[in-house]
């Protein structure tokens, strides 16, 4: 069911506590991608540009939950949201629910912004305690949640939060629309060819994935560590390359289910390897189907490279989610880079080319071309749990349109 976003809500006076995801990565104080930052901005004006009171909240990290620590604070995510907006963001204590953050928020004019610290400072937030989202209900007269990359989780913001606000307008944001929007699409009725991209390195996260998307699916793209538990399965050598001998069962039940079906599941024939898990040190060769003993697959080879290329140049659906290899490595990037190029040729020529966040989202950055493609979500969990064909009750409990 569709739900109601803040861009058909009147927001004008009224508090509008927006659950926001800048869970961004913070090096010595200081952020090195402000992407998800950036992806808020359009709710955040929704709500000021119309005289609205925007109280902005996230979690930074994984504080322990017994208060206050200073290399997760949202102070840099405050300033950098400033110079954004271009405009002061308040920030009013480091106790999101304290006394000073409550005068704070009363204290507030039309089209101001206020940014509460990291919610998780509070042990209550990863407990979806009942009190501490019923400190923070009382903060606002409407909350959106605009939060895509944690919209999987039970969070205290996310769930017991607008169980708590039930009466008061309880909304999407437009990122979350958005990416709602185009995961969902993408499930329910691809354009055909429907071709899927997963890589990374467990078989754990994505044997869901494959599970929920091997019907839907005319292709399916294999790379990454996760592709040497198949090869295993089928009785390939696999050198010393990563293996999870306890998802072996499962990736036979994969492979069973995929020879029935009218899905291609598609697995490397070739490898870049090396004796050593390591930038440079080790002896790099490129390995046939099996992999040579005292080697490791650490990317998809020239001859897969080449094959899963001419997959994706046909499509008229991509999802990719998950990395070909070790690509933040110089010798072990070249398979990722083809595929994200790949991607972005098919986009070019009509398809629709989804990214699902986490490694995949760095990956098509890294290369220069989240501009090339349909949509880069922000979500690396929730897009594979998404994916994977499961409910959201964090959404549930918005306002259906």
């Amino acid at each position: 069911m569709p739900k109601k976003t803040i861009a058909q809500f009147n927001p004008s006076g009224l508090r509008v506590l927006i659950r926001c995801d800048f869970n961004v990565p913070v090096e010595n104080g200081s952020i090195t991608d402000d992407r998800r930052i950036r992806e808020a901005l359009p709710t955040i004006r929704s709500v000021i540009d119309r005289g609205g009171k925007a109280v902005c909240m996230s979690h930074l990290g994984r504080p322990e939950g017994a208060g206050f620590e200073a290399e997760h604070s949202l102070v840099p995510v405050a300033e950098r949201l400033a110079k954004l907006l271009g405009k002061p963001v308040e920030f009013p204590s480091h106790d999101p629910t304290d006394a000073y953050a409550a005068r704070a928020v009363t204290a507030m004019t039309n089209g101001s912004v206020l940014l509460l610290d990291n919610l998780r400072f509070a042990k209550g937030e990863k407990q979806g305690d009942a009190g501490f989202a019923a400190t923070l209900a009382a903060l606002g007269d409407a909350y959106v949640n605009d939060a895509f990359g944690t919209a999987h989780r039970q969070d205290a913001s996310m769930y017991a939060l607008p169980l708590a606000m039930a009466g008061k307008p309880r909304l999407a944001g437009l990122l979350l629309e958005k990416e709602l929007r185009f995961l969902g699409e993408a499930l329910r009725s691809p354009a055909k060819p429907f071709v899927v991209v997963l890589g990374g390195a467990k078989v754990s996260d994505k044997a869901p994935v494959i599970e929920n998307l091997l019907p839907k699916a005319e292709h399916i793209l294999v790379g990454g560590a996760m592709a040497y538990t198949f090869l295993r399965a089928l009785g390939r050598k696999v050198g010393a390359s990563r293996i999870e001998d306890a998802l072996l069962p499962a990736a036979r039940k994969i492979l069973e289910q995929a020879a029935k079906l009218k899905a291609q599941l598609h697995l490397p024939q070739d490898h870049v390897c090396s004796t050593q898990f390591a930038e440079m040190g080790g002896h790099i060769d490129v390995c046939g189907e099996d992999i040579k003993d005292g080697y490791m697959g650490l990317d998809i080879g020239p001859k897969t490279q080449a094959a899963y290329a001419q997959v994706i140049a046909k499509a008229r659906t991509i999802v990719w989610n998950g990395p070909m290899g070790v690509f933040e490595w110089m010798p072990f990037k070249v398979g990722t880079q083809m595929v994200a190029q790949a991607i972005a040729r098919a986009t070019q020529a009509g398809a629709v080319s989804i990214v699902g966040g986490g490694d995949s989202a760095a990956a098509v950055e890294t290369f220069g071309l989240a501009e090339q493609v349909s949509h880069v979500s922000t979500g690396g969990g929730a897009s594979l749990e998404m994916l994977a064909g499961r409910p959201f009750k964090s959404v549930e409990l918005l306002d259906n349109a």
